[in-house]
């Protein structure tokens, strides 16, 4: 078990037992995005990307709350500075894209476990997971048509995981959806009833990921996005290859395990407690909307 812990105002960030926990704790403005806690953000992901021993990243909100999307008092100021080399609302726009796209093609699994909304941003966010799991009681919506502005940089995550026809009609009606109404549409993979029950749900998917070798889950993700964009034998060439290295690495003790009947030396099991522990703030109890 570790427990190094990165030390950031607004987003808290643990390893424990090789999974990466970062936890949005901004009370004051129920998680927006503002610039300085996407850039907290980012600097998580770059420990996931370098520390190769890191095995998940797992987003989550304090106080029950997922995040609120862009910080609308933010808004303003980028209209308020003067450049005259580049527009500076579209530069800081494109920005958090380039924030989401890293996030988006981490070579490790990314949960976002959603309590209370997820709303424009917030629920790019989610989008840009690979799993996402929920309470009953989240909210989701693409709110940002309502204040006059466009989801546009998170907008090819979110047809991408929730496809065309879902995208338009939650983002041309600023439509708020409910857990389960998200797990319908395929926005939510799993759900469950309250906070501490979203505890025992994550611990269970953790587990699950945990029963995977790290680095055959750090090589397959990035080949299943290849899939349907690169040439077919340029894909399945260089997928031999690394299915040889994995054979000559973490696939000798996988099928020694499976053939002894034992457990692997990468298996780990986490329980409701391990979250909690891992988050070190309140995940339960205790307002500003935005989207980017």
């Amino acid at each position: 078990m570790n427990s190094n812990i990165e030390s950031q105002p607004h987003v808290i960030v643990r390893l424990w037992q090789d999974v990466l926990f970062a936890t949005l704790h901004i009370p004051a403005t129920r998680n927006a995005l503002a610039p300085g806690v996407v850039a907290e953000l980012a600097r998580a992901i770059d420990w996931a990307t370098t520390d190769t021993s890191v095995r998940a990243l797992v987003l989550r909100g304090s106080n029950g709350f997922f995040s609120a999307g862009g910080n609308v008092g933010n808004f303003q100021a980028r209209l308020d500075t003067h450049e005259t080399d580049e527009d500076p609302v579209a530069a800081r726009n494109r920005e958090f894209g380039r924030f989401m796209q890293r996030l988006n093609t981490l070579p490790i699994p990314v949960i976002a476990a959603v309590e209370g909304a997820a709303m424009g941003g917030g629920m790019g966010l989610a989008c840009a997971a690979d799993i996402v799991l929920a309470t009953h009681s989240a909210r989701f919506a693409l709110s940002e048509t309502s204040l006059g502005i466009i989801p546009a940089q998170i907008a090819p995550f979110v047809v991408a995981r929730l496809g065309q026809r879902v995208a338009c009609r939650l983002g041309l009606s600023g439509e708020k959806i409910s857990g389960e109404t998200a797990q319908l549409l395929g926005m939510v993979d799993a759900l469950a009833p309250d906070g501490p029950a979203l505890d025992e749900l994550l611990a269970q998917w953790l587990s699950r990921i945990a029963t995977c070798a790290p680095g055959a889950n750090r090589a397959l993700k990035p080949l299943l996005r290849r899939c349907g964009h690169d040439n077919n034998e340029d894909l399945l060439d260089d997928a031999a290859r690394q299915f040889s290295a994995c054979m000559r690495a973490e696939g000798a003790e996988g099928i020694a395990a499976f053939r002894a009947k034992r457990l692997t030396s990468w298996q780990r099991t986490f329980s409701a407690d391990d979250i909690r522990a891992a988050q070190l703030v309140p995940a339960h109890g205790s307002t500003s909307t935005g989207s980017n």
